[in-house]
This record gives C-alpha cells, sequence and structure tokens, in this order.
C-alpha cells in the first residue's frame, strides 16, 4: 500500500517527524550532536557492542573494527534529524554529560502500527540502569505520543542481559529462531520479543 493510500486510510506515515528530547533520572535522550556523532566511533567499535548486536561474525572482527566514524556514516547520523520515518536518539548519561549510545525506532510500517526498536550502549553507560530506563522512556513515548500498536525487537541467546531489560520494559518473547546468527562458527539462536500498545497500557495502569 502507498503512503497516500495509507494517508486516505487515517494512517499516519511519519509518527517520528516530532524530534523528542527525553528526560530521565539517568539519562537524557536527544537528537545527536557533533560532540555526540564523535563518541559514536569508539562506541560503535567496542567489541561488546559488535558482538551483542550481531554486527560482526567473529572475535577478530570485533578486536578490529575502526574507532573513527568515516564520511558516510557521519553523513547519516547529520541526516537523521530530517527522518520522518524513523526516531535515532543519542543516549546522553546525566552523570557524565557524555553520549554513551544511541537508541532507535526504525522499520517503520504504517499501514499495520508497528516499528522496531534497537538500543545499545557502550562500556562507559552499562551496568547502571541506563538501558532500562532508556527503553522505558523511548516506549513511553512511541506509545504516549504516536498511534503506535507494536514494537518489536530481537535479542540474541548470549545476551541474557539484554533480554531482561526489554521484559522490565513490558516486552513478551514470541518464540525462537534457531541458529539465526552465524558467530566463532557456532550457530546462535534470536528471540523475537514485542511490546504491544495492550500491553503497554497495562504494565502503565499497574504502575
Amino acid at each position: 500500500m502507498s503512503d497516500s493510500a495509507d494517508a486516505d486510510l487515517g494512517v499516519d506515515t511519519e509518527p517520528f517527524r516530532h524530534k523528542p528530547e527525553l528526560h530521565g533520572d539517568a539519562v537524557i535522550l536527544h537528537l545527536f550532536t557533533e560532540n555526540d556523532i564523535a563518541a559514536m566511533g569508539p562506541i560503535l567499535a567496542d567489541p561488546d557492542v559488535l558482538r551483542l548486536t550481531g554486527s560482526v561474525h567473529t572475535s577478530a572482527e570485533a578486536l578490529n573494527a575502526p574507532s573513527e566514524l568515516d564520511e558516510s556514516t557521519l553523513a547519516w547520523y547529520r541526516g537523521l534529524a530530517a527522518r520522518p520515518d524513523r526516531l535515532d536518539l543519542a543516549i546522553i548519561d546525566r552523570a557524565s554529560g557524555r553520549c554513551v549510545g544511541e537508541v532507535v525506532l526504525n522499520e517503520l510500517d504504517a499501514a499495520n502500527g508497528s516499528c522496531n526498536l534497537r538500543i545499545l550502549i557502550g562500556p562507559q553507560g552499562r551496568d547502571r540502569g541506563l538501558g532500562t530506563e532508556t527503553v522505558q522512556l523511548i516506549t513511553d513515548h512511541a506509545f504516549g505520543t504516536t498511534g503506535l500498536w507494536r514494537i518489536g525487537l530481537q535479542v540474541y541467546s548470549f545476551n541474557p542481559r539484554a533480554r531482561r531489560v526489554y521484559e522490565r520494559a513490558g516486552f513478551r518473547a514470541e518464540g525462537t529462531l534457531r541458529g539465526a546468527l552465524r558467530f566463532d562458527d557456532t550457530h546462535l539462536d534470536a528471540i523475537p520479543m514485542s511490546l504491544l500498545r495492550t500491553d503497554w497500557n497495562e504494565k502503565l495502569g499497574g504502575t
């Protein structure tokens, strides 16, 4: 279905045209500044980030990624603020004032009211609850200000910490994608998860 047909049916084809700044106790989420973009170089090159996001297939790749962003990646980050079909926000650690990662709502399916969520946090932002607060802030924004019905994601079986973060936000596992990721000649499972508007409303009512 085309965007014009979606619009005729009352579907919001640009739910992310508004770019918020979201404030929590431990984090601030906002559009990428030049300083934030520069900080993402070492974060995206972090071996744990590369492995846990499934961005590489071997330990050697994870250990040898460049820590500076190339020109095409810099241009990509600089153009994100103009994208009404996705929302990309830098995760700012209130304690240090520095960018420690990113959270993204992308892969918009406007006709079905769904999108994908992904988050990555570098070593300076881990193990302090920043990811938990970030996921809560972004899902509250999505369901509180848009007509989205479903937010989906995938988490790999070797990342139980991330799965617990998603479960605390109300995400539910939908099964197992067996052997979905090859890493160091081992095939690992991926777990699709989702949060529906009804789940969010139920959780909101219980708080």
